[in-house]
């Protein structure tokens, strides 16, 4: 753990998840420096490359599309991800299980989890609001693509249901030689949304 999460390690902390904006670009670029960090000394293996993907640069694009949402651990910026209905070239030819249309597909790129913040279900609680926010856009299919080296996330999401549809080599995001894990989820629960008060 870094010293900039250590003041606020409580039991009690407090994770948000919102919208990013310009202020946030420089915390998202140094959560993409830190993994490449853990990537280049052999402690990660995502398979991403410093200088292709993710980049600054990465996040600008998604800044401007207005889908670049950020994670925050008691108000110190711990994660980020790109949601929208945006399918790459690779998903167009894969044998996906739900044939589902493009407009009620919701896809989840790039989530990063800074490493060196604390391990409290950062990523569960970006997975969950990824789903909820599928769901209120009306897309109960959801899409995600890793690469296959990284065996840490494909575990992750099939302890969340997610299921591998496929292996596809290709160049992906400026990266060549990536064998992209493919998979997908439909979800069946509605938003629960909260009751209006009635007025006296």
């Amino acid at each position: 753990m870094s010293k900039a999460y250590a003041e606020g390690s409580g039991r009690n902390m407090g994770i948000t998840i919102r919208k990013a904006v310009k202020a946030d670009l420089d915390g998202i670029a140094k959560i993409y420096e830190h993994i490449h960090t853990e990537e280049e000394s052999g402690r990660a293996c995502i398979g991403w490359i410093r200088g292709v993907y993710p980049e600054r640069q990465t996040a600008e694009a998604a800044l401007d599309r207005g889908d670049l949402f950020v994670e925050e651990l008691d108000g110190r910026l711990a994660g980020t991800a790109i949601l929208n209905q945006i399918q790459v070239d690779t998903y167009r030819d894969a044998p996906w299980q739900y044939d589902a249309p493009d407009d009620q597909i919701m896809v989840m790129h790039t989530l990063v989890i800074d490493p060196y913040a604390p391990k409290c279900g950062l990523g569960r609680a970006f997975a969950a609001y990824y789903e909820n926010y599928a769901l209120e856009n009306g897309c109960p299919y959801l899409r995600i693509d890793t690469n296959a080296k990284n065996t840490n996330a494909r575990r992750f999401y099939e302890k969340l249901d997610y299921r591998e549809i496929g292996i596809l080599p290709c160049t992906f995001n400026g990266i060549k030689g990536v064998d992209l894990v493919l998979l997908e989820k439909k979800l069946t629960e509605t938003v629960q949304k909260p009751k209006r008060q009635s007025q006296s």
